[in-house]
């Protein structure tokens, strides 16, 4: 490739960390509950997960959506995304990875200041809220206006490899003044075509499940005890091998 395209890999713990370090990913995104999209990472993980980082060389960059579902929040919530962002990055986090949205359904441009602003002038991402905007590219145009690092996107589909052509479309937008970074879905059979794009960067999270299963239900989504998702190491090497070919 002619062009140095990016690595990142969406994690959940420390674990998550090393791996990312031995397939040489540039940084990660760290989070937890990733099959609910994501959400902010516990402070004892997020420490334990900058240690890890700085022993294998990546960089952190801490997710921080306070809860699950849409990307409209109320004035609490704002407050802990403020406060979250904060202790990220005065826990040794490279940057944060944020979205808010108005009732309109577009970014809300107050709320994107104050979580920006609480980052201090560290790397602040925008992340897949910008693909349930109704235009993501003049979302990516207020997210520039903003002065943000990135732009987490799949085009606005549900996979990358679907929004191809909105990632097209974005790319040439940012003209280089924003980076583009594709995600959901990403993997080895899709990989070198969503690299082809022209994006700065591939985002994915090699997971596989883990079941567990039991016969007390523990919540409301789950049956039995449920399972969870861990960063896989050949699936991860699955991805850098196929964008080498």
């Amino acid at each position: 490739m002619t062009r140095a395209l990016a690595i990142e890999i969406a994690v959940q713990d420390p674990t998550g960390v090393r791996i990312a370090g031995t397939v040489g990913a540039a940084r990660v995104e760290l989070a937890q509950a990733l099959a609910l999209g994501g959400l902010t990472p516990s402070p004892a993980t997020l420490d334990l997960s900058i240690d890890a980082a700085r022993a294998v060389g990546v960089e952190v960059h801490v997710l921080v959506r306070p809860r699950a579902g849409g990307f409209v929040y109320s004035a609490d919530e704002i407050a802990v995304a403020e406060a979250d962002v904060r202790r990220a990055i005065e826990a040794g986090a490279h940057g944060v990875v944020i979205g808010a949205l108005d009732d309109e359904g577009q970014l809300d441009i107050p709320a994107m200041r104050r979580l920006r602003d609480a980052a201090g002038g560290a790397s602040v991402t925008l992340h897949r809220a910008i693909d349930v905007t109704a235009d993501p590219v003049a979302t990516l145009v207020a997210a520039r206006s903003l002065g943000l690092r990135r732009v987490l996107t799949s085009g606005g589909a549900s996979t990358a490899i679907e929004g191809v052509e909105t990632l097209r479309a974005l790319v040439a937008e940012a003209a280089g003044e924003i980076e583009i970074m594709a995600g959901s879905g990403v993997d080895a059979s899709s990989a070198a075509a969503l690299a082809a794009t022209g994006v700065d960067a591939l985002h994915f999270s090699a997971k596989r499940p883990v079941r567990e299963d039991g016969g007390v239900r523990m919540g409301s989504a789950s049956d039995g005890v449920g399972g969870y998702e861990v960063t896989d190491l050949e699936i991860a090497q699955g991805v850098i091998a196929a964008l080498g070919a």
